[in-house]
């Protein structure tokens, strides 16, 4: 049985848990530049480059990635939001990007297969990866609205090598996450299609979205149907949405995607909104009492956290959605479904 098909077949039986940020809880440890640097020998400073830690500390991603399957997360990402060739530029790391990536993904992987030896339940892999700090929909000069600093084509190149990498490392999955951009996603997409096509096999995608305003947008302007029917065609393993805003705010968007998408939902917010400096302050309980509410209501299959989330916080979604039904799978009616900033369906 393939990962897609046991993912599912353990969905369809209960709520599944993902893992927490890494951010913060790297953060937490309090770790010098030379714990980043590690004598990788890179002419810049490494402080900061959480991804790097992967081949400089890998004890400190290895001992997060456990705290989180301790917690009950049945499926573990990654350390890899910016491990690709455009985000490691910030730290002249680019020639890192594959050793970090490969690197990742044997921790998780070696960690998940070791979890499910002890138990028999399964564990699964996502490989990571973020929207990068560029954007193919949006000038960056505002005196030249059609400028853009990387082209599609170039940004398809860079998602394609970081996933080959985490395939290589043994991801089982790749998740296209925190997208701000509809057109980035899209390139990830492509990229995904390209190395299915060179591996001969299926590399599963999973997608989450990311809202920049209440009104239900990404920074790109779509909104959550609009989104979907955009990236439909990939025919992703799980949708859904990730940090944007706590749980609270998300709700209503959770609600709007779960009842038009034909595969899975995965949702996994920040724990509320940062302070005036940028910590989070929402307990454990807290979030996992909202994001209960979202598994009364049959509305999602994999529960998570993101920013300002811990292995705390993840254990305490595991409990409190535990013995819920997880949500069924909706059969839409055959439509032509299109997708500008807002979504248009033709009934015939």
């Amino acid at each position: 049985m393939n990962a897609r098909t046991k993912l599912e077949a353990a969905a369809a039986e209960r709520i599944l848990i993902f893992d927490g940020a890494f951010g913060t809880q790297i953060q937490n440890r309090k770790l010098s530049e030379e714990d980043y640097a590690g004598d990788l020998g890179l002419g810049a400073d490494q402080k900061g480059n959480n991804d790097i830690l992967a081949l400089t500390r890998p004890d400190v991603i290895a001992d997060i990635t456990r705290s989180y399957l301790d917690a009950g997360s049945d499926v573990i990402s990654t350390n890899t939001f910016s491990a690709n060739r455009i985000s490691q530029a910030d730290y002249a790391a680019e020639d890192q990007v594959a050793a970090i990536n490969i690197a990742s993904g044997k921790i998780a992987r070696e960690l998940a297969d070791e979890y499910e030896a002890k138990d028999g339940k399964p564990r699964f892999v996502a490989g990571a990866i973020g929207p990068t700090n560029k954007t193919l929909s949006l000038s960056p000069d505002v005196e030249d609205p059609g400028y853009r600093e990387i082209d599609f084509d170039e940004l398809t190149a860079v998602y394609k090598e970081q996933a080959a990498a985490l395939i290589e490392g043994g991801c089982d999955f790749i998740l296209i996450e925190t997208v701000f951009d509809t057109l980035n996603a899209k390139a990830g997409i492509m990229a995904v299609k390209q190395l299915e096509a060179e591996l001969g096999q299926e590399v599963p995608v999973m997608i989450s979205m990311t809202l920049t305003d209440l009104s239900g947008r990404n920074l790109s302007g779509h909104t959550v149907e609009a989104f979907w029917y955009a990236v439909r065609h990939a025919k992703p393993l799980t949708i859904g949405l990730n940090c944007s805003f706590g749980a609270d705010q998300l709700r209503p968007h959770v609600k709007a995607l779960s009842a038009l998408a034909d595969t899975l939902i995965m949702a996994y917010p920040n724990a509320g909104l940062p302070n005036e400096l940028g910590e989070y302050d929402e307990m454990p309980d807290t979030t996992a009492g909202l994001v209960k509410q979202w598994a009364q209501g049959g509305q999602v299959n994999i529960l998570g956290g993101c920013c300002g989330s811990s292995p705390e916080h993840i254990k305490a979604i595991a409990e409190a959605v535990k013995g819920l039904p997880p949500r069924e799978i909706p059969t839409p009616e055959t439509a032509m479904r299109l997708s500008g900033l807002e979504a248009f369906t033709f009934a015939a």
